[in-house]
């Protein structure tokens, strides 16, 4: 690779794929080659290396087993948590964003471990799950138009002090604590529940709210 590429990595699309997640990591690639950036594409399985000298990393939903296989791998793999050291920006999607975080409650109703690369906790709601569309405020500090998008999850997820809120729900539940945050970043680090793909819905979003 070029040393002048843009290197976007799409994170085990055979387990974290659902709702058209994959979506985010094609409208990335599709932005930036109209900026004339000179960009190469990655999508790496689950059987495969995560590689470490990426620029933009993407990973998106899945169902419970799913997400626990991802979490496993990616923690034997170590790949992505060295990328992050190295500066590169990760964007993450439901399962996705509570793999990131520092435990999440797996398929067999245990507390998995995640990569704590966000300061988030994620436990399993008792009330009714969390289903419908979701448009959000963009934390002021990212200087970005609305995200929308649509959930579909049982998980609350909690921010630690140093994990701030992604954006504040106009309508739709968000992170599920009640306290209208959706999603949590940190310098580098992206996450949300928003499907849908939301990354291609918040560019519309400059003109529809």
């Amino acid at each position: 690779m070029s040393d002048n590429q843009l290197r976007i990595v799409w994170i085990y699309p055979d387990l974290l794929s659902t709702y058209g997640d994959q979506g985010n990591a094609l409208v990335v690639e599709r932005r930036a080659r109209q900026r004339g950036l000179d960009v190469a594409r990655l999508d790496v399985r689950s059987d495969q290396p995560i590689p470490t000298s990426g620029d933009i990393y993407l990973i998106g939903g899945g169902e419970d087993r799913p997400q626990r296989l991802a979490a496993e791998r990616l923690r034997r793999d170590g790949g992505l948590q060295r990328a992050v050291g190295n500066g590169a920006i990760v964007f993450s999607v439901c399962a996705g964003y509570q793999i990131l975080g520092h435990e999440f409650i797996n398929d067999l109703g245990q507390r998995e471990p995640g990569l704590g690369l966000l300061d988030v906790v994620s436990v399993r709601g008792e009330g009714a799950r969390c289903v419908g569309d979701v448009l959000g405020d963009v934390n002021p500090h990212l200087g970005l138009p609305p995200l929308t998008g649509f959930e579909n999850h049982q998980g609350v997820t909690h921010l630690g002090p140093t994990a701030r809120p992604l954006a504040q729900v106009r309508f739709g539940n968000g992170n599920g604590t009640g306290d209208g945050t959706e999603g949590a970043f940190n310098e580098t680090v992206f996450g949300t529940y928003m499907h849908g793909p939301c990354l291609p819905a918040t560019r519309r979003s400059r003109t529809c709210c």
